[in-house]
């Protein structure tokens, strides 16, 4: 394959995180609004999706196995971007029931409501499940924590404070139009939320998130992230680096953890492995798409680091190798 390693130098932006960062595409959005009244609860299921709460008005607690009861407050926001399970409840240790859209009125397709009725105290709440189009594996997406709260990252961008203000006013007036103006809104939020907290991780981070804050070796890396297919070598990201070849490798290896051969393989085979499992891409088209000469190359490279070849992968799914990738966390 031919070096583009100049002209990528050229156009790789001075903060490598924002190029990294421009992987996370919110996909496959479905929100819903729910009207509830003392004593409530819902039970939201494990799901490979991202999940987003807002509480619009009325008392509201969160429940996770590893974290217990929080109290959530009017205006505040949740983020769970692993998608772990989870309840929503009126009151510590209420009843939940299972979350069911197929109970729920559609508006527009991606838009539901649930609204009970009695004398209870209401709340109103606004979640959101969406993809968070990564790379099903990204390693900023395995170092996130598994809640991330609004109100602890508003210090750092207090446009957060005016979205959640004007979320806050669109779910109470339920003007027309309400349901897109909601969407658009919370696709900003979740960006923002994910921002401040990356940008507040990264003040003490190790490993990889310290690594793409490096202005050298992020720049290999978000390279490495904006074209997998490339013909890499330690010669030509050293150069999109501004190191020598020694100096590039030794610092590699120092802060990500491991050689820059290994890290653009696994890399190609993290993005492979959703290829496959979601799109269902041929496993010719994605050894061609990652630069590989053969589809046999490529499916020796694949079985090699992620144990199971790639064929069995797509047509079986990423249950297995999802472990494998998560263990190999930059």
């Amino acid at each position: 394959m031919h070096d583009k390693s100049s002209s990528l130098r050229n156009s790789l932006p001075m903060d490598p995180l924002s190029e990294v960062l421009q992987d996370f595409r919110m996909t496959g959005v479905r929100y819903g609004r729910f009207e509830m009244v003392q004593p409530w609860g819902i039970h939201f299921p494990e799901q490979p999706l991202a999940r987003f709460h807002f509480v619009g008005s009325g008392p509201c607690w969160l429940h996770t196995e590893a974290g217990g009861w929080m109290e959530l407050a009017e205006g505040d926001i949740v983020l769970l971007p692993k998608g772990i399970p989870h309840e929503l409840a009126g009151a510590p240790e209420s009843p939940c029931k299972p979350v069911d859209y197929s109970q729920m009125d559609s508006f527009g397709g991606i838009v539901y409501c649930l609204t009970e009725t009695g004398d209870g105290q209401a709340t109103t709440l606004f979640c959101g499940s969406m993809s968070l189009e990564a790379h099903a594996f990204h390693p900023l997406l395995d170092l996130m924590p598994q809640v991330i709260r609004g109100c602890e990252v508003m210090a750092r961008d207090p446009v957060i404070a005016a979205l959640l203000e004007a979320m806050s006013q669109e779910v109470g007036q339920s003007q027309l139009g309400g349901a897109t103006v909601l969407a658009r809104l919370a696709d900003l939020l979740v960006a923002r939320v994910i921002r401040c907290w990356v940008n507040g991780a990264c003040e003490a981070a190790r490993g990889w998130l310290a690594a793409i804050r490096d202005p050298q070796i992020g720049r290999a890396l978000a390279a490495v992230h904006r074209d997998p297919g490339e013909d890499w070598t330690v010669e030509t990201l050293a150069r999109v680096a501004g190191l020598s070849r020694s100096s590039f490798a030794e610092k590699f290896a120092s802060v990500v953890g491991e050689g820059p051969g290994r890290y653009v393989a696994r890399w190609r085979m993290r993005i492979a492995g959703e290829w496959l499992s979601r799109d269902h891409m041929s496993v010719a088209e994605a050894a061609q798409r990652l630069g590989y000469e053969s589809e046999a190359s490529f499916s020796r490279a694949f079985k090699r680091l992620v144990g199971s070849p790639p064929g069995l992968w797509r047509r079986n799914g990423s249950a297995a190798g999802a472990e494998t990738f998560g263990r190999s966390v930059m």
